[in-house]
């Protein structure tokens, strides 16, 4: 398999897919290694995870540079994905044994009740292209330290970076057959789904966890699936600094092209104060840099997959065609590489697909709205519900809209983040269960009760 720089088009690697052999045998091994590392101390697992953070933060350029070469992203933004994937294995290590201890729920009359947190066993991660080392983290690290082996399969646009994560792992302590690596494409993910391992945590598109969760259903094993988004945010006629605001949201909407499930991806804007902020916005987005994603001060760099620039053309072109006014940007860059410009849309609709549809790239709608009933109405109006996002000076204001969105996250003058301490989960066609915070960690483990006389 051909690894392809979507900054400048050239091959710069090639690495060996896994086949239908390949795949069992480190599934062999796995069922083998999973045995012996349940049965490491909790504190030793700790240990060796809080050392492969530590070999992150020590080959950090490396790592970027690999990592930006792969998926074109600014090489900032590459050195800031492994410092966040830093920060939450620091959290899920300091909280483990919290949360994977035995609980004694009742003692008494010579009865004790307690619940054990067991693994599920191997752990299938079927992991993403976007942010590689965070969704990764999500996963890999807390089944680990439940202790499961995992079976991780990077994307195939990522697979470099998915080889260094193992090599660090097992550099770090990891034992061989505990963290093996598929890579490939669809057809390894197939092979994947088909053996019989314990749990399946998918990141990626609705389309493809409808299609994995139908498929591991019979098996009856836990699959959670972290999807896509199509983000709303409302910006209240309340807000005190409009052109601050503007900035800051315009970062949460193209923040790594936009390739982002938690991006922003559709803007509502009280009417009193719209034309400000849209003038802000606008303005914000053409001060970026745009190009090599090794040059510093690049803010925008090489779109992943060149088959979506096609698809945020044809957003565009949906979108004027039904009545938008294109303000900037609107179409590929021409010359090597994957490039699209940043762009903005204003006089949208819902009947419009850059507003319904996930756009997966530096592209936005921003929408005017008469009051919070409207906004809430339109916010709520699509078939994800990941995060949303609301703008203003009155908190009890916000929260009132956010506790009446559809999402599994809710945010008041910010956007576009994640913390390692709460729940990361998605409804609808965002996908179900959770990641991180106690939840996150005991996705990865089967209570067991016990009912203990005497």
């Amino acid at each position: 398999m051909n690894i392809v720089n979507p900054a400048t088009g050239a091959i710069i690697a090639a690495v060996q897919q896994d086949d239908q052999s390949s795949l069992e045998s480190k599934h062999n091994n796995l069922k083998e290694g999973q045995k012996e590392w349940s049965a490491v101390p909790l504190q030793k697992r700790i240990e060796i995870l809080q050392a492969y953070s530590k070999l992150l933060a020590a080959h950090i350029e490396t790592l970027a540079k690999t990592l930006t070469d792969e998926v074109g992203k600014p090489l900032q933004q590459s050195r800031n994905e492994i410092n966040g994937s830093i920060s939450r294995i620091e959290w899920l290590t300091n909280n483990a044994k919290k949360y994977l201890a035995e609980e004694i729920m009742n003692a008494s009359a010579g009865m004790t009740e307690l619940i054990r947190y067991e693994p599920l066993g191997i752990v299938c991660n079927i992991s993403a292209w976007n942010y590689p080392y965070l969704v990764g983290t999500n996963v890999f690290v807390p089944a680990l330290l439940a202790g499961n082996a995992v079976f991780y399969k990077p994307s195939e646009f990522a697979n470099l970076t998915g080889l260094q994560i193992e090599k660090l792992l097992k550099e770090a302590g990891v034992p061989e057959n505990v963290f093996q690596v598929a890579i490939g494409g669809a057809a390894t993910g197939e092979i994947l789904l088909s053996l019989p391992l314990d749990g399946y945590f998918f990141t990626g598109s609705y389309k493809t966890g409808k299609y994995i969760y139908e498929k591991v259903a019979p098996k009856m094993v836990p699959c959670q699936c972290e999807l896509g988004g199509k983000d709303p945010l409302y910006v209240t006629d309340d807000v005190e600094d409009v052109a601050a605001v503007a900035s800051g949201t315009a970062d949460g909407a193209f923040y790594n092209n936009g390739q982002s499930c938690c991006a922003v991806e559709r803007i509502y804007v009280h009417e009193k104060v719209y034309a400000a902020y849209v003038d802000a916005f606008v303005k914000e987005v053409q001060s970026w840099k745009i190009g090599n994603p090794l040059e510093d001060g690049v803010y925008l760099g090489a779109i992943s997959r060149q088959s979506q620039l096609e698809f945020l053309e044809n957003q565009v072109a949906d979108a004027i065609a039904k009545g938008a006014t294109l303000l900037t940007g609107g179409k590929r860059i021409e010359g090597d590489g994957y490039f699209f410009e940043p762009t903005v849309l204003t006089n949208v609709d819902h009947s419009m697909l850059v507003m319904q549809e996930e756009s997966f790239g530096p592209i936005i709608g921003i929408m005017k709205v008469s009051n919070d009933e409207e906004a809430l109405q339109m916010m709520n109006d699509t078939s994800y519900g990941l995060t949303a996002s609301v703008y203003s000076t009155n908190r009890k204001r916000a929260e009132k809209i956010l506790a009446a969105t559809d999402a599994g996250t809710g945010y008041w003058n910010c956007c576009d983040r994640v913390s390692a301490a709460l729940p990361w989960s998605g409804r609808k066609h965002s996908g179900f269960g959770a990641t991180l915070s106690h939840a996150g960690i005991r996705a990865f483990t089967q209570p067991k009760a016990f009912h203990l006389r005497g």
